[in-house]
């Protein structure tokens, strides 16, 4: 019983050391366009709420740094839950996150609408 539990103590100890000594794997974003939309309501990515998210070279990222409602409401017809926008970043991607240093969104040009007949 005593080797077991030694076993079981060096190992678990093993697990631990092994995990502080891996640093975190980032990559670094600078100035890329990207797609920004709310991660759950338009990427759908799990969740229970509405939370800002970013689509870098496909694949979705929630964003730390910058809040949903720092772009105004995103439950407007132009918000991040009814509409996916571009951005270009700055920031690096963190145990899958976003760690947003700056996040600025590129104005859409809006055309008129045809006039009816």
């Amino acid at each position: 019983m005593k080797k077991l539990s030694l076993y079981l103590l060096l190992t678990a100890f093993t697990f631990t050391a092994d995990a502080q000594d891996t640093p975190a794997k980032s990559t670094k974003i600078e100035k890329k366009q990207v797609e920004i939309a709310c991660g759950e309501c338009m990427f759908k990515m799990p969740g229970k709420g509405c939370d800002l998210a970013v689509r870098i070279d496909g694949t979705p990222y929630f964003v730390d740094g910058r809040k949903i409602d720092d772009f105004g409401d995103a439950h407007a017809d132009d918000g991040f839950c009814n509409a996916i926008r571009k951005a270009t970043v700055t920031g690096e991607i963190v145990d899958g996150r976003f760690k947003a240093k700056s996040v600025q969104l590129v104005e859409t040009k809006k055309t008129d609408k045809p006039k009816s007949k």
